[in-house]
This record gives C-alpha cells, sequence and structure tokens, in this order.
C-alpha cells in the first residue's frame, strides 16, 4: 500500500515529452516540453511518459518552454486551469488568436473558458513552466485543434490521426490501415468557438497572485469554485494557501487533494514520516489519510491545493 511519500512528484525529476502534440515540430513550436504528473492528459504521442497514473477525477501535468517558444492555437470541453510557476507568459485566444491576450507573472492563475481557442507563450528571458490542472479523467478526451495548426504541422511532417494518435513521417511513419487524417473543422463547425473579449476574460477567469496573498492571510483563499473568486464548477476546486493560512494540524479530506507549492518551502506530516515540499512538486493525497501542512522556514510561502469536487467535468459552468 503506498504512502504519501510514493505520490510526490519532484519538480527536478519531472520527464518531459517534446514530441506530446501535432506542432512538435512547427517552428515557434518545436521546443516546448509537456509533463504528465497525474492521470493520463491530452498528450497524443506513445512517447509521454506518466508520473502517477490514478484516476482522481481530474489531471496535473505542465509545460515547459525557452523564451519565444509559443504553444498553438487549440480548444478543450473541459476545464484548463494554469499557474505561472516560472517565468513570463503570454495567453492569447481566439480562432486566429487575436481576440484577446494577457500577461500572467509567476503565481497568477487563469481559468480558461471552455470552447474558445487559446494558446501561450514564454515571453520571459529564461525557460518558462506553468503548472495545469484538466478537468476530468479523460481531460474532455483530448484536444481540439484550429485548423490552420494542424495543415501547418503536416507540412512540417506530422499527421494527426482520427484516432487521437500522432505520426511522424520524419520517423516512416504513415496513417494505419482504416485511420484517416483528423478532419479539419468546417467554416460553420468555428462558428460555435467565440471571440471572448479580453475585458470579460480578465474580469470573470483570471486571479493576480499578490491580490490572492492578501486573500489568504487567516485562511485558505477560495480561488475556484462556486463560492470562489473565479466562480466555476469544473470538477474540482482550487483554494490558495500562505502563512498563516491554515493550522498546523493533522486533519484530512473526503476526496483526492493535490498540494501544489508555488514559493517557499512546506513541511508535510503524515502517519510514519515527514517530508518538507518545494516550489514544483506535486503531492497527491488521498481520501482520509490525516496530514498537517505548514511553511518550513521564514519568508514568503504560497501554496495552490486542489480538490475534488461532485460535480462532473465538463463546460465552464455559468454560474445559473
Amino acid at each position: 500500500m503506498s504512502t504519501i511519500q510514493d505520490r510526490i512528484v519532484r519538480y527536478g525529476e519531472l520527464q518531459p515529452c517534446k514530441t506530446a502534440f501535432i506542432d512538435a515540430h512547427t517552428p515557434g513550436s518545436d521546443q516546448k516540453e509537456n509533463f504528465t504528473i497525474i492521470g493520463g492528459g491530452v498528450s497524443e504521442s506513445p512517447d509521454q511518459h506518466v508520473h502517477i497514473t490514478d484516476q482522481i477525477g481530474f489531471n496535473i501535468g505542465a509545460a515547459g518552454q525557452p523564451p519565444k517558444c509559443r504553444n498553438s492555437l487549440h480548444s478543450h470541453t473541459t476545464a484548463e486551469v494554469f499557474f505561472v510557476l516560472k517565468g513570463r507568459w503570454r495567453f492569447f485566444w481566439g480562432r486566429y488568436g487575436t481576440a484577446g491576450e494577457f500577461v500572467a507573472e509567476e503565481g497568477d492563475i487563469f481559468n480558461i473558458p471552455t470552447g474558445i481557442f487559446r494558446g501561450f507563450e514564454n515571453i520571459g528571458t529564461d525557460y518558462g513552466m506553468i503548472m495545469a490542472v484538466l478537468g476530468g479523467d479523460d481531460a474532455g478526451g483530448g484536444v481540439t485543434w484550429a485548423p490552420q495548426v494542424i495543415e501547418d504541422a503536416k507540412d512540417h511532417g506530422l499527421v494527426l490521426g482520427d484516432n487521437g494518435a500522432l505520426y511522424d513521417s520524419k520517423k516512416g511513419q504513415s496513417l494505419p490501415d482504416g485511420v484517416n487524417p483528423m478532419p479539419l473543422l468546417t467554416e460553420e463547425q468555428l462558428k460555435a468557438f467565440p471571440e471572448v473579449p479580453v475585458e470579460n476574460v480578465v474580469r470573470d477567469y483570471v486571479a493576480r497572485y499578490w491580490d490572492l496573498m492578501a486573500l489568504a492571510g487567516k485562511k485558505p483563499a477560495k480561488v475556484i469554485g462556486e463560492d470562489g473568486l473565479l466562480r466555476d464548477k469544473p470538477g474540482f476546486e482550487v483554494d490558495f494557501l500562505t502563512r498563516g493560512s491554515t493550522p498546523d494540524e493533522m486533519h484530512s479530506h473526503d476526496k483526492p487533494t493535490v498540494l501544489m507549492p508555488m514559493r517557499g518551502h512546506w513541511k508535510l506530516r503524515f502517519k510514519g514520516g515527514e517530508t518538507v515540499l518545494n516550489p514544483g512538486d506535486t503531492c497527491l493525497i488521498n481520501p482520509g489519510e490525516s496530514h498537517a501542512l505548514a511553511p518550513s522556514m521564514t519568508g514568503e510561502a504560497s501554496l495552490y491545493r486542489v480538490r475534488r469536487t461532485d460535480d462532473p467535468a465538463g463546460l465552464t459552468w455559468s454560474g445559473t
């Protein structure tokens, strides 16, 4: 039987996949790295390493990119939530990525509305990392790409099959018998993907790190949830903890819980031992497992906590 210690993925031990998606050969996107930390994720490549295969109702992943590298326009049918662990990132959305954009700094969190094309780019000066929470065990069944992304990829040797798998002509691969290329969305289908105004997105779906630090002084700040700062019911809820947000006492949760430190070092005590969680680490705590959590050193300390809810994974909740 595994212990909490067995379900910690250390930042320095993350194993990337460089061929996870269809734009892996496209100039400008060919240096990105994809990480699947908990759950199957949405990778289209058999090369993707999954650190923890447990199905807990949502997925945890990450994207790492050097400066000027971008992730191409795509859409999800369940939640895609990012917080910036390292660097400075530009998020953009719309059919051609021109409907709106904003810049996220370290610690900022973005609950991207379902059903819109979105992409992101590292605009910092060093390798950057964004951590992701995806709704559902199968993360909504994968990714829908903007038509131009599929067309560009084909020009650089990658073809996406209608079975959701990638085939690389540079490696001598071709579509198997019975598998056709993934069809491009038609103009009629594209009308279902809205061009959401930037003021709506920044107002309703973005929370800034220093605002959360102010809100979480004496109790955890509810970031995403029915009563959260960002009101949504994606099948999980996200809280933000800092020093003094929660007492250093043994407790447990009745749903799977994931701890994701942002800043500082956090001592995690549990039955049979203790350890320290550091920025970029990911820890899965099963239902009923007693544990205690508190900063282990003086200085800035912050952590995102993700817990499963009884709400089904699906489209962004309208609040009605």
